[in-house]
C-alpha cells in the first residue's frame, strides 16, 4: 500500500511528549508504513501514539507473536526496509524469537520492539522479565535497551542504520515501561540516505581477467537487498558474458528464471546435471550469497576452506569474506553497488562457453517436466499448473517441508517479490508471509504452499486475513505426517516408522469459519478448475481460499517415494 507524500512528513515539534509518542514519531520520520503487533500492556504508550499516525502507519493486529514476526520479516524482504514488529515482554518475546532467527539467517532488515519491566524493578526477576541482550545476542545484529526517554530518537536512527547496512539483519530494542511513560522535549532524528558499497576499479579488472581465462564459469546469485534495477543490471552482465546463472538456496526471487541464461536452483535436492556443472566449474562468481550448508549441500560441491573452483566472492560484510571459503578474489560490496559497477564491464571477445550455457539451460528446462507420481493426484502436475496459470505474476510463499520442493522445482519465479521462502527452514512461515505480501500488493495474487503440519503452526493468522480483507490462496498438502522427517527416518531407520503421523481437522470447514472458501482436490483433472475458482474468490471477496490436496503419501518429493527410500536403506 502506497501512502500520499503528505502523510509521511515527520513530526518536528519539540513539544513535550511521552516515550511512546516520541518512538512512533521516529518510525514515521524513517518511513515506516506498517507495524505488525500483538498488543501488550507493557508498551501501551506506543499503541496509544498510533492515534496520531492514522493513515500513515497501519497497525496490523496479529494473533500470535510468531505470526507477527514472520509478517515483519516478509515485509523486510519485500521492501528492503526494516519490518517493524511490536510484542510484549516475556512470552511475547520468546514467541517472536523465531522471526528474529529467520531474519538473521535470511539477512533481512527487521526491528523488533519488546516491552520491558521498568528500571525500578529490573534484576528482580519481575513479572515476565528477561534479559534480552543475553536472549537475542546470538541471533541479532544489535540488541539494546532504551533506558532514557530523551535518547529514543538516537536509538531508532541507529537501529535503522544497523538493520539495513552491510549484511542486513534484525535489531532488537527493549522498551522499559518508565522509558515509554516518561516525557521529554527532544528533536526527532532524521533518516540518513542508504549507503551502498562498491567494488574498486582494480577488482573489476581482476574479475574481467579471470573471465577471460575461464573455460567453465558459473554465476551464482543470492542474498538480500536486491532492487529491480540491480537485477536488471546483473541480467545484462550475464547476457554480455553469456554466463549460466543459478540462484542460491531459497533465493528464487533473485533472478528472473524465464531468462534464457537461468539454469537452476542451487542447493538441497538440485538436479544432478546442475550439481555436476558446479563441481566442474573453473570459475565460480558468487554474488550476495554466503553459500551456506543448504546452498552447498553440506559443503560438498564447494569445499571449505579452499574450493576446487576459482572463487570470486562478492559480499557486503567483510567478516563473511574468507570466513568459510578462501576466495581468490574477494569483493566487499553489496548487490546494488556491485551490479551498478558491472555496467561498464564487457568481454573483449565472444565467450567460449556459449554452448555450455545453452546445454545447461536445456537441462534446466527438462526438469520442468513433471516426474511420475503415485496415485490419482500428482503434486508435480499441480505445481506445473500453478506455474502456467500465474505466468510470473504475484508471489508464492512456503514454509519448511518437502512439499516446498514442488514449488522450487516447477515454478519459474519472475524476480523481485515473486518468492517468500525462509532460508533458515522455519515452519509456519508461508501463511504470515503471504498475508504480508498481499498487504503490500493487494492487487497481485499470493499463493501459499503449505504442508498440513506447517500450516497448523500459524493457521490462527487466518484471522488477520479476515480482519484486513486479504484475499490469498492456500494450497494445503495433506499427507497426515511430518513428511520431511519421515523421509529422514526411512533413510536412517528403515521400516521403523513411529511418532510422525497426526490426525487433521476438516481444513475446508476451518477456512470457511474465517469467511473463506474451501475445496478438496484428489485427482489431477480437478485441480485447474479448483485453482481458478480459488483465485477468483480471493480476488473478488478478498478472503482466503484453501484447496486441500489429498494425495498418496508415498510420493514424498519430486521423483521420490518413501518406499524406494526404505528399500534402498534396507539394501545398504
Amino acid at each position: 500500500m502506497s501512502l500520499p507524500a503528505s502523510t509521511l512528513s515527520p513530526t518536528t515539534s519539540l513539544a513535550r511528549r511521552n516515550g511512546g509518542q516520541i518512538l512512533m514519531d521516529q518510525l514515521r520520520a524513517h518511513g515506516a508504513r506498517r507495524v505488525f503487533l500483538v498488543p501488550g500492556e507493557s508498551y501501551l504508550p506506543c499503541i496509544d501514539a498510533l492515534n496520531e499516525h492514522r493513515g500513515a502507519i497501519e497497525p496490523i493486529v496479529c494473533r500470535q507473536e510468531s505470526g507477527a514476526a514472520y509478517m515483519a520479516e516478509a515485509y523486510g524482504k519485500l521492501t528492503n526496509e526494516p519490518g517493524i514488529c511490536f510484542v510484549t515482554r516475556g512470552p511475547g518475546a520468546t514467541n517472536a524469537s523465531i522471526g528474529v532467527h529467520t531474519a538473521f539467517q535470511d539477512s533481512t532488515p527487521m526491528i523488533l520492539f519488546i516491552g520491558q519491566v521498568g528500571n525500578d524493578f529490573v534484576e528482580r526477576e519481575a513479572f515476565q522479565e528477561i534479559d534480552y541482550r543475553r536472549m537475542f545476542g546470538p541471533m541479532a545484529k544489535w540488541v539494546a535497551q532504551i533506558d532514557a526517554t530523551d535518547r529514543i530518537p538516537e536509538y531508532i536512527a541507529r537501529a535503522y542504520r544497523v538493520a539495513t547496512s552491510g549484511r542486513p539483519g534484525p535489531v532488537v530494542l527493549a522498551l522499559p515501561e518508565d522509558t515509554l511513560w516518561g516525557e521529554a522535549e527532544v528533536a526527532d532524528a532524521q533518516p540518513m540516505a542508504k549507503l551502498h558499497s562498491h567494488p574498486g576499479a582494480a577488482q573489476l579488472e581482476a574479475l574481467k581477467a579471470r573471465l577471460a581465462e575461464a573455460e567453465r564459469p558459473f554465476l551464482l546469485i543470492g542474498g538480500s537487498g536486491w532492487t529491480a534495477q540491480a537485477q536488471a543490471q546483473m541480467a545484462a552482465f550475464a547476457e554480455r558474458f553469456d554466463l549460466p546463472v543459478g540462484v542460491a538456496w531459497r533465493r528464487l526471487e533473485c533472478f528472473d528464471q524465464r531468462d534464457p541464461r537461468f539454469v537452476g536452483h542451487v542447493g538441497f535436492a538440485m538436479d544432478d546435471a546442475l550439481r555436476e556443472r558446479l563441481e566442474h566449474s573453473d570459475l565460480l562468481i558468487a554474488v550476495g550469497t554466503r553459500m551456506g550448508e543448504a546452498t552447498s549441500e553440506g559443503y560438498s560441491w564447494i569445499q571449505s576452506p579452499t574450493p576446487r573452483q576459482t572463487l570470486v566472492h562478492v559480499y557486503p560484510d567483510p567478516e563473511e569474506l574468507g570466513r568459510v571459503y578462501h576466495a581468490e578474489l574477494a569483493i566487499n560490496a553489496d548487490v546494488v553497488g556491485f551490479a551498478a559497477a558491472l555496467d561498464g564491464l564487457a568481454p573483449d571477445t565472444s565467450p567460449r562457453w556459449a554452448d555450455q550455457t545453452r546445454a545447461a539451460r536445456a537441462d534446466y528446462l527438462a526438469t520442468l517436466e513433471p516426474q511420475p507420481a503415485p496415485g490419482p493426484l500428482s503434486l508435480d502436475k499441480v505445481a506445473a499448473s500453478v506455474d502456467r496459470r500465474l505466468d510470473g505474476q504475484g508471489c508464492i510463499s512456503v514454509g519448511a517441508g518437502n512439499y516446498a520442493l514442488y514449488a522450487h522445482r516447477y515454478v519459474r519465479f519472475a524476480g523481485l517479490g515473486s518468492s517468500l521462502a525462509p532460508t533458515v527452514g522455519s515452519m509456519g512461515y508461508g501463511l504470515p508471509a503471504a498475508i504480508s505480501f498481499k498487504l503490500e500488493h493487494p492487487d497481485r495474487p499470493a499463493v501459499c504452499f503449505a504442508g498440513d503440519g506447517c500450516f497448523q503452526m500459524n493457521l490462527q493468522e487466518l484471522g488477520v486475513a479476515l480482519q484486513y480483507d486479504v484475499g490469498l490462496v492456500i494450497l494445503l498438502f495433506n499427507n497426515g505426517m511430518w513428511g520431511t522427517i519421515r523421509a529422514h527416518q526411512e533413510n536412517d531407520f528403515p521400516g521403523r516408522e513411529i511418532a510422525l503421523t497426526f490426525t487433521n481437522p476438516a481444513f475446508t470447514t476451518l477456512v470457511e469459519s474465517y469467511g473463506g472458501l474451501g475445496e478438496i482436490v484428489e485427482r489431477d483433472e480437478d485441480f485447474d478448475a479448483a485453482f481458478e475458482r480459488a483465485l477468483a474468490f480471493a480476488e473478488r471477496e478478498r478472503r482466503p481460499a484453501l484447496i486441500e490436496l489429498r494425495y498418496e503419501a508415498d510420493g514424498i518429493a519430486p521423483g521420490k517415494r518413501l518406499s524406494a527410500i526404505r528399500e534402498a536403506a534396507l539394501a545398504r
